[in-house]
C-alpha cells in the first residue's frame, strides 16, 4: 500500500460543546463542516464526526492485552515517535485521566510500541500508539 487512503469514522457524544472542547480545543483537531448535532474534525487527514446521541447506560467491556484491560471498543490512530511522546506530554499536563498511562507495550518483541489510553467526555475510549520502527505495525 503506497497511499494513505482516508477513512471515515463517527462517534456518538452525549454533549457536542464538551466534545468541541475536547476534540477542537485540547486535542486541537481542525474543526469542519458542523451542525446542531454534529461535528466534523480533520483527524489527522482522515474524516472523524461526533454525533450528538442521548447518554446511555452501557457495559463497558474490556479484553486483557500485554497485562492491562483494553476498552473495547476502542479506536484511534498511530503517530510517529515524536509526535506520540509530544501528545503525551501535552495530555499529562492537561491531567488527562489515563485509562491505560503510556508505556511501552511488547518490549523487546516483534511490533514493540508505544501506548496509551483515554476517554472523551462522551466516554468513548481512545488509543494512540507509535512505534519505535514503523515497519513492525503489523509484525506477528
Amino acid at each position: 500500500m503506497s497511499e494513505l487512503t482516508p477513512f471515515h469514522l463517527a462517534v456518538p457524544v452525549d454533549d457536542i460543546e464538551a466534545a468541541r472542547a475536547f476534540y477542537g480545543g485540547l486535542m486541537g483537531f481542525p474543526e469542519g463542516r458542523s451542525d446542531t448535532n454534529w461535528i466534523d474534525y480533520d483527524f489527522y487527514g482522515h474524516q472523524f464526526v461526533v454525533h450528538y446521541k442521548p447518554k446511555s447506560e452501557s457495559e463497558e467491556h474490556s479484553n486483557a492485552v500485554d497485562g492491562h484491560d483494553v476498552p473495547v471498543p476502542h479506536f484511534g490512530v498511530v503517530l510517529n515517535w515524536d509526535d506520540w511522546h509530544s501528545l503525551k506530554d501535552k495530555l499529562q499536563a492537561a491531567n488527562i485521566q489515563f485509562v491505560i498511562e503510556p508505556y511501552i507495550r511488547f518490549e523487546g518483541q516483534p511490533g514493540e510500541q508505544a501506548t496509551m489510553f483515554f476517554k472523551d467526555p462522551a466516554g468513548n475510549a481512545l488509543e494512540f500508539k507509535s512505534f519505535k520502527d514503523f515497519n513492525q505495525l503489523f509484525a506477528k
